[in-house]
């Protein structure tokens, strides 16, 4: 029998079926699941898993335990939960899976307690929230684990602090920052997902809304790049000088958040900071400005201010709560703050995913060969991984690129030859 909390273990055909048309577009994972069928590299190897459970998770999954790999999950936002996908993974896969939509913060750290139940040697990760639970209140579970991998900036960031304060317990890849994830699921997935996440949404028009997005990182880049593209008058708001300045130059215009305060209509906050929007910027929003978050965590908008100021709060619709001000001015919070693109769409599309994850199967066979020889930091992926990961994408994409001749390898390897 295998152990499970979801929603409704009856969706399970539903999910399988919407897990089949997102592996259409994942050929590298799948090529990768072919070779670990036959190699068998992580076999008998217990993997805790702590991700957006979606679609494209579940080819992830079934990769790993191709490879030969134990694994339970458990979702890493209490809004990003696909149930159907939940309930496929239990009957279909046997994969122990402790996750719902819309589960609320006790329960949502009960399932990760109970994906940790399998002793894991390695940890998926995806914010951190495992990995910290594992070092407050699981320290037993240190003396098995070999090492882990962590999806999101906002984990890398929480990570990097624990090695800096000597508190991480065993060495941890960075799969966030591998080229072939964050120049292209942060920068095109976060960008597509979080405009169609407020879509679906509220099925406002974009095209002259003025869009204020704090964050100019990989994520905020991308979804500046596609509000763009979609008629919207585009605003950016920075802390970091060399972004502020790269945005300036992206042909946007820069500004702090209070000034912006009073002439957006959309807000999306991609800083991975708490109170990218706080309590003094409500009361300067015009009347029905909406604002929303596709960072991590829902912290970036201080919602208890907001909730606190408002003289009326009522649901709209399931991704909309309107918050009525003593002034009179409504605001709209759109998927209670969490990430918009997961609370309100389905998150990235499959062809981007099918990079990260790619690096995710491959860490974890790293690790598994090299983990104990690692010192407990934070490491990012090896360069022949991501090297790796880009040839096989290209190549499923039928492109073929050039390779150096010896000459040109020999130019490069040596300082005497100059005009």
């Amino acid at each position: 029998m295998v152990d499970y909390d979801i929603k409704d273990i009856n969706l399970a055909k539903k999910g399988k079926l919407r897990t089949e048309w997102a592996e259409m577009q994942m050929p590298v994972l799948r090529r990768i699941r072919e070779r670990f069928s036959s190699e068998k590299p992580l076999k008998g190897i217990r993997v805790s898993a702590c991700l957006h459970v979606t679609t494209e998770t579940a080819v992830l999954m079934e990769t790993l335990k191709a490879g030969g790999a134990e694994v339970a999950l458990c979702a890493s936002n209490p809004l990003s939960t696909q149930d159907d996908v939940a309930a496929s993974l239990v009957r279909y896969l046997g994969i122990p899976t402790f996750s719902i939509k819309g589960e609320d913060r006790k329960t949502y750290y009960r399932h990760i307690g109970l994906a940790l139940k399998a002793r894991p040697q390695i940890t998926m990760d995806d914010g951190a929230d495992l990995v910290s639970t594992i070092h407050r209140s699981k320290r037993r579970l240190l003396n098995d684990i070999i090492g882990g991998t962590e999806e999101t900036t906002t984990g890398v960031i929480r990570l990097r602090a624990m090695a800096e304060n000597a508190i991480l317990g065993y060495p941890i890849i960075a799969v966030n920052d591998a080229y072939t994830k964050y120049l292209f699921d942060n920068r095109y997935g976060t960008g597509q997902s979080t405009i169609d996440g407020i879509l679906r949404a509220t099925n406002r028009l974009m095209a002259g809304s003025r869009v204020v997005i704090a964050g100019y990182g990989w994520c905020g880049k991308g979804v500046a790049m596609r509000a763009k593209g979609m008629g919207a008058n585009v605003i950016i708001t920075e802390v970091n000088p060399l972004r502020a300045l790269e945005a300036v130059m992206d042909g946007f215009t820069v500004m702090p958040v209070r000034e912006t305060s009073a002439i957006g209509d959309i807000f999306i906050t991609v800083t991975g900071n708490i109170n990218a929007i706080e309590k003094s910027h409500f009361p300067l929003m015009k009347d029905g400005a909406i604002i929303c978050n596709s960072g991590h965590f829902n912290v970036e908008i201080a919602i208890n201010d907001l909730r606190k100021m408002a003289k009326k709060v009522r649901k709209i619709s399931e991704f909309i709560e309107e918050f009525t001000l003593r002034n009179g001015r409504r605001i709209y919070l759109l998927g209670e703050g969490r990430l918009i693109n997961l609370s309100a769409a389905e998150g990235h599309p499959s062809a981007v995913m099918d990079m990260s994850f790619a690096n995710q199967s491959l860490s974890v066979e790293y690790l598994v060969r090299k983990g104990k020889s690692l010192k407990k930091a934070v490491y990012p992926v090896p360069s022949e991984i991501d090297n790796e990961i880009a040839a096989l994408k290209l190549s499923s994409m039928g492109i073929r690129i050039d390779t150096l001749t010896p000459a040109q390898k020999k130019y490069l390897t040596t300082w005497q030859m100059g005009t």
